[in-house]
């Protein structure tokens, strides 16, 4: 209970200090690649209307990856209405042969830290609920080895079988946080750190918010966990700047 009390103070200080200290604000650099590629929206509410353009950039996120093929996607307008106008986005699903897709989704903020939000506000979007929360690490290779911090959530929503029926249908989502030379998974530590580079360099950390999420079979979501990893271990290399540090080398593996 104490520690709970401790750390919603820390998160409401933070919010107050970010709040009324504006003025000393120089944004900090993305920890992400950003291209000169447009992203495109849609009218969820009218979709046969024409697309319109979100941004004229957007997260680079890797076209090819591993052996799946891939296409951007639309961000809807709802989304594009509720963010601030200066968030980048990055969307695009990941297609293999006879497995469900992948999706790969990236908000960046921009001087307007409410474009990072806490991951359960999508998942309810979605129409997912949480079954579990567990904080993992998946290995990375380049450009170094190192273990990026990743939240894993089984989730569970309803869907439709061929006759129409409901159907409970599984999914694994994975995200983390990262900024200029800043990785973690935890909403908390984004936020006092954020706070710290603040006060201490006038600096505000520009955040992006990564998403990974795969649907699945009830039961299988251990599988398709293990396609997320080969997945993130491939793609994160291509479109993140901010690597964790270095693993040792064993005296084993060096002999």
């Amino acid at each position: 209970m104490i520690a709970s009390i401790v750390s919603l103070a820390i998160i409401g200080g933070v919010a107050a200090f970010l709040a009324t200290h504006n003025q000393r604000q120089h944004l900090g650099q993305p920890g992400v690649q950003v291209a000169a590629k447009a992203i495109f929206g849609f009218d969820e509410a009218a979709p046969t209307n024409a697309p319109f353009v979100v941004s004229t950039n957007s997260i680079a996120l890797p076209e090819k990856v591993l052996d799946y093929r891939s296409q951007p996607e639309m961000i809807g307008q709802l989304t594009v209405n509720t963010l601030p106008k200066d968030t980048t986005f990055g969307r695009r699903v990941y297609f293999r042969t006879n497995e469900p897709p992948i999706i790969c989704q990236v908000v960046l903020m921009g001087s307007d830290r409410t474009s990072i939000h806490k991951p359960q506000y999508c998942l309810k979007g979605m129409g997912l609920q949480t079954i579990s929360t567990e904080l993992m690490k998946v290995p990375i290779e380049r450009p170094h080895r190192y273990d990026l911090p990743i939240m894993r959530l089984k989730v569970r929503g309803e869907g439709r079988d061929a006759d129409g029926n409901p159907q409970p249908i599984g999914g694994v989502f994975v995200y983390w946080f990262v900024a200029d030379g800043a990785l973690t998974a935890r909403h908390g530590d984004r936020m006092w750190w954020m706070a710290r580079d603040m006060m201490l360099k006038g600096v505000l950390q520009r955040w992006a918010y990564v998403i990974c999420f795969t649907p699945c079979v009830v039961g299988t979501e251990e599988a398709a966990f293990e396609r997320l990893q080969e997945f993130i271990g491939a793609s994160v290399p291509e479109f993140q700047l901010t690597a964790g540090p270095p693993l040792a080398i064993s005296r084993a593996a060096a002999d």
